[in-house]
């Protein structure tokens, strides 16, 4: 195996989600701290890997990709000892590949769209946009019914990408205490990562200082401009 580099920030969710599958799967990888606010992924080097500027992004000797679930898929299945985070079997791969579009499309995007308008937009709160992000919960809760995980009885990427959205969603105000089914499932998933605090937590920790501090910084600019 060459060396595997992963241009990273560590209050990054997907960045997170990358990270833990690598462990999970046993791959060592050689983390690349990406100072986002020194503009280190829009330098003419990082471009020409990726032209979206964004984390994470994998060089694995040679061979650039971007977006965090296709790097997952793409650990998995060159690197997998076995194929449970992945499955071979098509209809088990197919769930996986369902929950990772919900976790992207139905989960993720909604609260990206208010952590954007949040920390960029004119003002510190959205009602609009804070309302829609809770929308996908009861959705998450009741496909966690009858499994302790996503997919069935074994933890999975599309687990780890969701966890890694779920615990900084519920440590900046949205939360998850009124669905057991989530609670019961984060708590699984918090078992099942080795190194968890090290890999998530304290990255989850750095996304709430952040949130933090934009939103003071937000809330002083409408008072100045009011």
């Amino acid at each position: 195996m060459g060396r595997l580099h992963l241009y990273y920030i560590p209050f990054s969710p997907p960045c997170r989600a990358v990270i833990m599958a690598a462990k999970l799967l046993e791959v060592n990888i050689n983390l690349k701290f990406t100072n986002l606010f020194k503009n280190e992924h829009k330098t003419p080097e990082f471009l020409k890997m990726n032209s979206q500027h964004t984390v994470p992004v994998l060089d694995d000797d040679g061979f650039v990709l971007y977006e965090s679930r296709a790097i997952m898929r793409y650990l998995a299945n060159k690197y997998g000892k076995d194929d449970s985070l992945y499955p071979k079997d098509a209809q088990k791969r197919a769930l996986v590949d369902q929950a990772l579009d919900f976790d992207m499309n139905t989960f993720y995007q909604p609260f990206i769209d208010y952590w954007y308008y949040c920390m960029l937009g004119p003002a510190p709160h959205d009602e609009e946009r804070f309302q829609k992000v809770p929308k996908s919960f009861p959705i998450f809760d009741d496909m966690l019914k009858k499994s302790d995980f996503v997919t069935g009885q074994n933890i999975s990427l599309a687990d780890i990408s969701l966890l890694a959205g779920v615990s900084s969603v519920n440590t900046v105000g949205f939360d998850i205490a009124n669905y057991p089914n989530i609670v019961r499932w984060f708590a699984h998933c918090k078992q099942a990562v080795p190194d968890y605090q090290e890999l998530n937590e304290k990255g989850v920790q750095d996304f709430k200082k952040l949130w933090d501090r934009f939103k003071e910084k937000q809330k002083t600019k409408v008072k100045t401009n009011s």
